[in-house]
């Protein structure tokens, strides 16, 4: 495949930039299918509509998409080592392409449960493939920022479908989705591959050339050098499944990735994303639902943007802990308002109690929780075992986003509203006090040096010493 030599036209970090960037495109178009059911199943219900859908079509419609991640993980566990970063996230982004084409020309409810499958698929391997693609080629003055970026793609892509999904049609929305994808083919596909993979393929030369270019210079030997080792290092210890229960500093990140995960989705994310506009038709909100939605997609970005820049200054563990104990507080306002409203006490005078805590939702969880655990996934498993590690740590995001979708809808259907949001804020704050106590700060460390970190080493002021190459 024909690599770009980008180096040549735009100097020092842009290199990186520009292949995280079109590396990340695929993840506006996930956020458009993460974000679809929330505006298109009311336009699926219309008189219009060329589908014809019912009321038990629609939890299936939001779970399938999680059921899909499922099964893509022992294919994306196999295309990363085999194919590699790049192969396997344009892999993914050819998947997301047929999604839309299906969407788009759907005649039936199971095409569009096809579609949303499919689409599962492309996600687990576009979220695992993409943080350790931006991970494994860039510095680590800006490791933290570039990893982010997936995440701000992701929440623009929501906010395009909230944007565009009541108003045009199903074909017309489904057309912008699938050009995303085709800007994104056309243009990562001559980006460079990541050299930690291509020097534990032994394809050295290859590695330094992607190296050059990446770093904007032709002196990248000692930089090169010092991912050799770190590589050889860990390939001497072949990764194997197991080795994430036998070797302790796995053992901890996967710990740490498992609650991470179980945290975003108990935090209620998907259950936010995919019924916002139900949400708030319940609460009797004081705005429309689908306005309200915008503003809800668009403070999440502003937040995450925000969260990009400070990621790599404030530190991964204050906004984490912060967001968390906020996140929660944001949840439990709004599960008291519903227990108040479902009681059949007269809440007019307080109807822009849940509006405000869902925009104060959007913004204390992704600035932390919705944002620092992608980028912490890269960041805590070792080269050798990182493929396992971020793949296993997909399927406990997938098994919790779908587990939390389905106990919404049964403890809303059982209960009321206010519980599953009780239950949800409540988790939040035992999220925070794990914080507090097992999660390391990355800020500022090289890949080498997180290990040390997880291995409860002491880092040497050598160790802390800047090396490019391991961040």
């Amino acid at each position: 495949m024909i690599t770009l030599d980008v180096s040549k036209v735009f100097p020092g970090n842009t290199p990186q930039i520009l292949a995280t960037v079109t590396g990340t495109l695929t993840a506006l178009s996930d956020g458009m299918h993460y974000g679809w059911s929330a505006p298109m199943i009311p336009v699926l219900q219309s008189p219009s509509s060329p589908v014809e859908i019912a009321d038990s079509h629609i939890v299936w419609i939001e779970n399938i998409y999680m059921f899909g991640g499922l099964v893509g993980l022992p294919i994306t566990m196999f295309t990363l080592d085999k194919l590699g970063r790049k192969n396997t996230m344009l892999i993914a982004a050819v998947e997301y392409l047929i999604a839309w084409l299906l969407i788009a020309f759907a005649s039936s409810i199971e095409i569009i449960f096809v579609a949303r499958f499919l689409t599962g698929i492309a996600a687990d391997t576009n979220f695992v493939a993409t943080p350790i693609y931006i991970a494994e080629i860039s510095q680590k003055k800006i490791r933290g920022r570039l990893g982010s970026l997936i995440y701000v793609m992701m929440l623009i892509g929501i906010l395009l479908i909230y944007s565009i999904g009541p108003f045009v049609s199903i074909v017309a929305s489904s057309t912008v989705g699938a050009a995303l994808i085709i800007l994104q083919l056309s243009t990562f596909s001559f980006m460079p591959d990541s050299p930690y993979y291509l020097l534990m393929k032994n394809k050295k030369e290859q590695a330094r050339r992607a190296l050059q270019i990446l770093r904007s210079s032709k002196d990248v030997d000692d930089e090169l050098d010092e991912i050799a080792k770190v590589v050889e290092e860990e390939n001497k210890v072949r990764g194997r499944p197991k080795e994430l229960l036998t070797v302790k500093s796995n053992r901890k990140a996967i710990t740490i990735m498992t609650v991470l995960c179980f945290g975003q989705h108990y935090s209620s994310i998907s259950v936010m994303l995919m019924n916002i506009h139900m949400i708030l038709e319940d609460a009797a909100s004081i705005i429309p639902a689908s306005t309200a939605a915008i503003v809800f997609a668009a403070l999440m970005l502003l937040a995450c943007t925000l969260s990009a820049f400070l990621i790599d200054k404030v530190g991964r563990k204050v906004l984490l802990l912060s967001s968390s104990f906020l996140t929660g507080l944001s949840l439990l306002a709004l599960a008291s308002y519903f227990a108040i409203k479902e009681n059949d006490i007269d809440v007019t005078d307080y109807n822009w109690v849940p509006v405000a805590a869902v925009m104060a939702y959007a913004v204390t969880f992704k600035y932390g929780l919705g944002l620092i655990p992608i980028v912490m996934t890269a960041e805590l498993f070792p080269t050798n075992i990182k493929a396992i590690g971020c793949t296993l740590s997909d399927a406990m995001y997938v098994i919790a986003g779908a587990s939390s979708i389905y106990l919404f809808h049964f403890l809303h259907d059982t209960f009321g509203m206010h519980v599953p949001f009780f239950l949800f804020g409540c988790l939040c704050l035992l999220v925070g006090i794990f914080v507090i106590f097992v999660i390391p700060e990355t800020k500022g460390k090289t890949l080498d040096e997180i290990q040390q970190l997880l291995k409860g080493e002491r880092l040497s002021k050598n160790n802390s010493k800047e090396v490019n190459g391991n961040a």
